[in-house]
């Protein structure tokens, strides 16, 4: 289970209904913030996320209206005695760049990594699911930037009959199922052993600030929940679009459509466009299934077999 709130949908300003940009995702009780824009914290309360103990913070690129919640969230953090680590991660030199928020924050007592992204979430933050991956691709923005894209996978279904034919004791059918490769008796079992084909699992797109680039539409294939940016809301702000490194609602339609995914969310919408529900025609002429992200948007998503 896979749970995302939209927390900030604007972009440069905040508005009173407004905040910018991020967003927050739960997976067995482990977390990420994607952006944290001025207003985050704020947000958070408002709708009912706790971003105070999050794993790991998800940055797109080094915009202000991206990043300029983070001192006061790692204040906050540090006046509520946090103790484990926050990693963050981010394009480029992410350190660098975010050495200046850092020392504005006044360099909390918590370990604060920045980090590359490991294969696996497990590998880099213990307690989360084996399966929970976070990676990375090149967007085309103004600045270096970059979306994300998290993965939850899924083992094939578990063969009791094959585990018994193999003579594995039940105690070690656990260990199988979640990925491990055991030695019984001088016998190597491998989770191949006893699993049928992988099932579907989940995926979220997020992808920060871009114009159009193939990256995103390949990113984006096939996904569950897909967060795209939609600064400008009329096709004719094409050239506006492409100037600043934005897309319109017809850009983000298109990218949903040719990538396949399930669901679209618009977000990131310009201070100019008062009612971005007003637009959202543009994209549904594209793609019939878009929403018009608003803050506080959730979703709660479940493998295919597993839903009500």
């Amino acid at each position: 289970m896979i749970d995302i709130t939209l927390l900030g949908t604007a972009a440069l300003l905040p508005l009173p209904d407004r905040a910018l940009t991020s967003a927050f995702l739960v997976c067995g009780g482990h977390s990420i913030l994607f952006d944290c824009g001025e207003g985050t914290q704020t947000a958070a309360r408002r709708w009912g996320v706790n971003v105070l103990h999050t794993d790991a913070i998800a940055i797109t690129h080094y915009h202000g209206d991206h990043i300029f919640g983070l001192p006061g969230l790692l204040q906050s953090m540090q006046s509520m005695e946090r103790t484990e680590p926050l990693y963050i991660f981010g394009p480029g030199d992410a350190r660098e760049a975010l050495e200046p928020l850092l020392r504005a924050a006044g360099y909390p007592g918590f370990p604060v990594r920045v980090a590359d992204l490991p294969p696996r979430l497990c590998d880099l933050m213990p307690g989360w699911p084996a399966g929970a991956a976070l990676t990375a691709f090149p967007t085309h923005h103004r600045v270096i930037s970059q979306g994300y894209a998290f993965t939850l996978s899924r083992a094939g279904r578990f063969s009791r009959e094959r585990a018994e034919a193999l003579g594995i004791p039940m105690a070690f059918w656990g260990r199988l199922q979640r990925g491990e490769t055991i030695e019984l008796d001088g016998r190597v079992f491998r989770p191949s052993d006893v699993l049928g084909e992988p099932r579907r699992g989940l995926k979220i797109v997020f992808s920060g600030d871009t114009a159009l680039c193939p990256a995103l539409t390949e990113a984006a294939g096939d996904a569950d929940l897909f967060l795209c940016e939609a600064t400008y809301g009329e096709d004719d702000q094409e050239d506006l679009a492409r100037q600043w490194g934005h897309m319109t609602f017809a850009h983000a339609a298109q990218t949903a459509l040719d990538a396949k995914a399930r669901r679209l969310w618009l977000m990131h919408f310009s201070q100019r466009m008062e009612t971005p529900q007003d637009f959202l025609p543009n994209a549904l002429r594209v793609y019939p299934d878009a929403v018009c992200g608003q803050d506080g948007l959730r979703l709660s998503l479940a493998f295919d077999d597993e839903k009500k």
